[in-house]
């Protein structure tokens, strides 16, 4: 069974140390031009390692990632209005 997993993005000051990042987690993707990295973890764990995160001098900021929270399930309740503006 695969362990519940969330995802964090870190706002990092230097790149080349966020690299170290991967001892935490999953690096998913690193921007290099706004100096972020998305990281995911395992849930259970996650509160003792951000506060490790924390710590470093390279990380400035940390946000949850809300995407598990995001429906992704689509029904058609709705109509389709672009067949009324159809000629």
């Amino acid at each position: 069974m695969l362990p519940e997993r969330t995802g964090f993005i870190i706002w990092v000051s230097d790149m080349k140390a966020a690299r170290g990042l991967e001892r935490f987690g999953t690096v998913h993707y690193m921007s290099r031009k706004l100096h972020y990295v998305v990281l995911y973890m395992n849930a259970d764990k996650a509160e003792e390692q951000l506060k490790q995160l924390h710590r470093l001098a390279y990380v400035k900021k940390i946000e949850r990632s809300y995407r598990n929270e995001i429906p992704t399930e689509y029904s058609k309740d709705v109509e389709d209005k672009t067949r009324a503006y159809s000629i």
